[in-house]
């Protein structure tokens, strides 16, 4: 072997020391460090000598040093070549390009003494195994068909933009109607359904603050495969005003508020709303509490509203049943025709307090929306009790009469004020008891600024009332 230089090993790179420790049978060497691995290979050769043979053992190194490599840039087309072969799955020519790939690289790789043949004995005897075991029947994908998938891809996201414009071509206009789960359908002949109707988005519908009764339009796109009916893509109007214009209005707790001054009118026979109506009236935009401990008609009472209030032109009414007996949940739903009762959501007392306010605050969010457009929204609940404290007072205190809009009232039952109220209407449990009527406690009910609803003469005849009961 002829003896290495020292400078000539020093220049020359770590692939092709790691050549050279491999032909002189260098133990370990890839462990070891440049300087080190440089001192093993003088001592394994004989010396560092810095004689004629220098040139022969630096041709030797190059010679080594481009072995490996040729057999390292071999290897990954092998693999390529077996993974082709498995891909073709039997195809015809794709055995055959392998073999014909590895002959031109042996073609191409410089004549070797006798140990590199040896080592290309070895290798070729690899690359048989390798096709032995490519020829094990894997999934089948070809190279072809892989390329024609891309391009049907390709063509597909193409066809895929040309449908979108044809589908943005297409305008639908419709009433909307929002679901209890926060999504809505465009009802294009309203108010039945149909098959031409146009779902919209949860997330599009808390973005544009849509209400049940608003007028959209909007392009709309097909359904897709798991769809039944056509998706709005965008709202573009809504009631016939831009919907950039009506989304960015102010937000509903920033909009200038006044007291209640318009009373809601029962107009009812009944004794207990009567007693209501007059002595703990209910304005647009009250905040009310009907309180009294179980057994005290709190549910009754707040039915009794509802047919009283039901079927209000201008007013938008709306139910929450919250921690009820499922009984009760059962009555109101079972109610038909014109007694039916629009239940926005109704949870038994089984549900957890979280749940509970999550419902009223859905329930709450599209009432704030009518008022901040100009509507009239009445949210009654049954009940507060279930909820935390916390929450209950703040789904009070998004009842308000707008000064330049609409009006939010709600009306909750509960075992006690929450505190923040307008109108308490307690209930004389003895009363309720016993079947009279009205079952309303004047001592304990009563109406802030009530001059504003039922005119100063009125207010002065309930304090006389109140003072009475008082005495009494």
């Amino acid at each position: 072997m002829a003896v290495l230089d020292r400078s000539e090993l020093e220049a020359s790179p770590l692939a092709d020391l790691h050549a050279i420790a491999d032909q002189i049978g260098l133990d370990g060497f890839r462990r070891l460090r440049k300087a080190d691995l440089i001192d093993a290979i003088l001592g394994e050769s004989g010396g560092d000598g810095e004689g004629s043979g220098s040139e022969s053992a630096a041709e030797e190194a190059t010679e080594e040093s481009e072995r490996p490599r040729s057999r390292r840039r071999r290897t990954p087309r092998l693999r390529r070549s077996r993974s082709e072969e498995s891909d073709a799955d039997g195809e015809p020519g794709g055995e055959g390009e392998g073999e014909a790939e590895s002959e031109a690289e042996a073609e191409s790789e410089p004549e070797a003494d006798a140990e590199s043949a040896a080592d290309a004995g070895a290798e070729a005897a690899e690359k048989d195994a390798g096709e032995e075991e490519a020829e094990t029947p894997r999934a089948p994908r070809s190279r072809s068909r892989r390329g024609g998938r891309a391009r049907g891809d390709a063509g597909s996201r193409r066809g895929g933009r040309e449908e979108d414009a044809d589908e943005e071509a297409r305008a639908a206009e419709g009433v909307v109607e929002v679901l209890g789960n926060g999504s809505a359908f465009l009802r294009v002949d309203p108010p039945e359904p149909s098959d031409e109707d146009v779902y919209i988005s949860a997330a599009q519908v808390r973005r544009c603050e849509l209400v049940s009764g608003d007028r959209v339009a909007g392009p709309v796109r097909t359904p897709r495969r798991s769809e039944r009916y056509p998706s709005l893509v965008r709202i573009d109007t809504i009631n016939g005003a831009p919907a950039d214009s009506v989304s960015d209005g102010a937000r509903y707790e920033d909009l200038p508020l006044a007291w209640p001054a318009e009373r809601l009118e029962l107009g009812s026979e009944d004794k207990t709303l009567e007693a209501i109506e007059w002595l703990a009236p209910l304005g647009r935009g009250s905040r009310a509490t009907i309180a009294g401990p179980r057994g005290a008609g709190k549910s009754e009472t707040l039915r009794r509203l509802f047919g009283a209030l039901k079927g209000r032109e201008g007013l938008e009414l709306s139910l929450v049943l919250l921690g009820v007996r499922p009984e009760e949940i059962a009555d109101w739903q079972a109610a038909e025709g014109e007694d039916a009762a629009p239940v926005t959501s109704a949870l038994s007392f089984a549900a957890s307090a979280d749940a509970q306010a999550q419902a009223l605050e859905r329930a709450l969010d599209g009432a704030r929306r009518i008022a901040a457009r100009g509507g009239d929204a009445v949210v009654l609940v049954d009940g507060l009790d279930g909820l935390n404290p916390h929450a209950a007072r703040r789904a009070l205190a998004s009842a308000r009469n707008l000064r330049d809009a609409g009006s939010l009232t709600v009306v909750a039952t509960v075992s006690a004020p929450v505190g923040g109220e307008t109108t308490v209407i307690a209930l004389d449990p003895a009363v309720a008891a016993s079947g009279g009527d009205p079952m309303l406690d004047l001592a304990a009910s009563g109406t802030l600024r009530a001059e504003l609803l039922v005119g100063e003469d009125g207010a002065e005849a309930i304090r006389k009332a109140r003072a009475a009961a008082l005495e009494g």
